[in-house]
């Protein structure tokens, strides 16, 4: 820490404030080296913390945190938040077990106002902060800080249509980094965003409106001279305007100083404000400036070659966009769907190839998959790539406009099942809890790639609502074999043994035949949660005195709760176990560790199976 003399003097925002205006591009440079170093070292998201130095330092400068509440959406660019406010030699633990969370988290910080991971909340959960602090009355500042990617959301216009009638005090900050949405950052666009910010200003034109206000002509020429200055600042600054507020930029957000002038003048502004700044992802970090996207979340890697390491075992992900593209090949009415996950979903190959057949809907998980709807009932085939977590954001999509419909909607679905470092808010823990109960679906769990691309396959070409979940990370390295349509609920016997027979469903399959290997016990691969091969559970029923479930969803209402519903109906007179994930909100961790925390690796399924037979 040698070398970063003023940011080892800041474990709180009262430090920070403590510099002089001279000193903050400095500690702006020292922070964004501290952050590039300690997330390379223990992996996590860079691009966008890079662009949120200056803006960070400014909000902790100019308003009095934690008393006034600073909300984060998402949590992406909270990195820099967290160094300001005293968690600065604790950031090599995070997104690591036991460590720090990897985005804003109510029990770590009192700065944390927000517990974050999914995008497009801040404004909601701010417009709740920042009515309940009016009735407070006690002057408390309320500043929401949102992402282009994530205004794209519908929930976040929902909430700005309502915070803007009801007059709220509260600032709502747009980051914009990446998407087009206004003209680049000029001289004068920025001389006249602070002209609009200062309070004279404001007084001028609110005092104008009242003297003129029975001057029609006059009171027109006002209101469009306004409009045109505005326009001719940032046109996308009217649209803000006609939502109810004061609209300012936009601004270079990388102008410490100048960020400080703005804030402070929109400090004391009563009613729904709005700051537009821009910034550039990965900023002061060239590799990360050239490609923002693959230095969003790193692995740990070495800052001073600027490259990231690369695997050589293909993803899930990789295997899907590599059998999307391989269906396009022959079918011109394939779409694909993507709520703006087009790299995490494995797409970027589809997208470049099959420009005219790739859709990426925004961070807009309610529209994609109704747009996935809409293309099937049209005559097309959509394919919705979409991570576990985040289809939770569109379940009555699923339910209204797929499943009652009973159209042949495939959906991808990543990240099932333990995702590691994201930790609570990006688990995948209950698709298979959620979806089982919706009629019409097909839902299947592949146990290898392999498996994987025929399910997708078989999806594809059922012709009804189908899901294939899937992890993240790394697939197995089976062979891959050319495409075949599955049997719809067909199980497959993986080993034969005795007395005891386990139930796969999904990705455990090599710790579950390590297991059935030492108790000599039986292993029926599921595939299919629905519909249920309840021919095979007859069979079982009837050689085997012990059944055992294993997965990697909820115990609570998934795969294993409908072999037991199942059991339940036929008078099943033997024992049976469930196993899967508990009924908490898993933290963060490596997937390895987090499996043997819930007891699913090959040692915790052994125990658990053991321990129930000596009960």
């Amino acid at each position: 820490m040698n070398h970063y003399a003023l940011l080892t003097k800041i474990n709180s925002p009262d430090d920070l404030k403590k510099l002089d205006k001279a000193q903050l591009t400095p500690l702006c440079a020292e922070l964004r080296q501290y952050l590039l170093e300690s997330v390379s070292q223990s992996s996590g998201h860079l691009a966008s913390g890079l662009g949120a130095v200056e803006l960070t330092v400014a909000l902790h400068y100019v308003f009095n945190t934690p008393f006034d509440q600073l909300i984060w959406d998402v949590g992406h660019q909270a990195y820099p938040h967290k160094i300001l406010t005293g968690r600065r030699d604790k950031m090599s633990t995070i997104r690591q077990k036991d460590g720090l969370h990897p985005f804003p988290w109510r029990g770590e910080s009192e700065y944390d106002v927000l517990s974050v991971g999914h995008s497009s909340t801040s404004i909601s959960a701010g417009l709740g902060i920042a009515l309940a602090a009016q009735k407070e009355g006690k002057d408390r500042k309320t500043i929401c800080v949102i992402g282009d990617g994530a205004i794209t959301a519908g929930m976040a216009f929902e909430a700005l249509n309502h915070a803007g009638s009801l007059h709220s005090d509260m600032l709502v900050i747009l980051n914009d980094n990446e998407m087009s949405i206004s003209e680049n950052v000029g001289g004068l666009s920025n001389h006249f965003a602070r002209l609009f910010a200062n309070p004279i200003y404001t007084n001028l034109r609110e005092g104008s409106k009242k003297v003129l206000s029975n001057v029609p002509p006059i009171k027109e020429f006002v209101k469009k001279t306004e409009e045109h200055i505005k326009g001719f600042v940032s046109p996308v600054g009217t649209m803000f305007e006609q939502l109810g507020f004061n609209y300012i930029g936009p601004i270079d957000g990388h102008n410490v100083e100048e960020l400080i002038e703005t804030l402070q003048n929109m400090k004391t502004r009563k009613g729904p404000q709005f700051l537009h700044i821009k910034t550039k992802k990965g900023k002061g970090y060239q590799p990360a400036e050239n490609d923002p996207i693959s230095f969003h979340g790193v692995p740990k890697f070495d800052p001073k070659c600027g490259q990231l390491p690369k695997s050589s075992t293909p993803s899930y992900s990789k295997i899907f966009g590599n059998w999307l593209c391989e269906m396009a090949e022959n079918d011109p009415k394939l779409v694909g769907i993507t709520p703006a996950m087009r790299e995490g979903s494995g797409m970027v190959e589809f997208s470049q190839r099959f420009p005219d057949q790739f859709f990426d809907a925004a961070i807009a998980e309610q529209h994609a998959v109704t747009l996935g709807a809409g293309f099937a009932i049209a005559g097309m085939h959509p394919v919705v790539a979409i991570y576990s977590s985040f289809l939770q954001r569109a379940y009555d999509q699923v339910i209204h406009d797929v499943a009652i419909q009973n159209l042949p909607v495939l959906f991808a679905i990543d990240r099932a099942g333990i995702v590691g470092a994201d930790g609570q808010t990006h688990q995948g823990a209950f698709d298979l809890s959620f979806l089982r109960c919706i009629p019409n679906l097909i839902i299947m769990a592949p146990s290898d790639e392999n498996e994987c691309r025929q399910m997708l396959y078989t999806g594809y070409k059922c012709g009804k609502p189908a899901v294939v979940r899937y992890p993240r990370g790394k697939a197995q390295g089976v062979v891959l074999e050319p495409l075949a349509e599955m049997p719809l609920g067909k199980a497959k016997l993986r080993r034969q043994g005795e007395k005891i027979a386990l139930l796969n469903f999904g990705t455990l399959l090599p710790q579950v035949i390590q297991v059935a290997e030492k108790l000599n016990a039986t292993v029926v691969d599921m595939r299919f949660v629905k519909p249920l091969d309840t021919a095979q559970l007859d069979e079982l029923m009837q050689n085997y005195d012990v059944l055992v479930s294993i997965e990697e969803n909820a115990k609570l209402g998934g795969a294993g709760s409908a072999v037991g519903e199942y059991l339940f109906t036929q008078h099943f007179k033997g024992q049976f176990l469930v196993l899967g994930l508990p009924d908490v909100f898993i933290p963060q961790g490596s997937q390895g560790e987090m499996l043997a925390e819930v007891g699913l690796d090959a040692q915790g399924i052994e125990q658990q199976i053991s321990a129930f037979l000596q009960d």
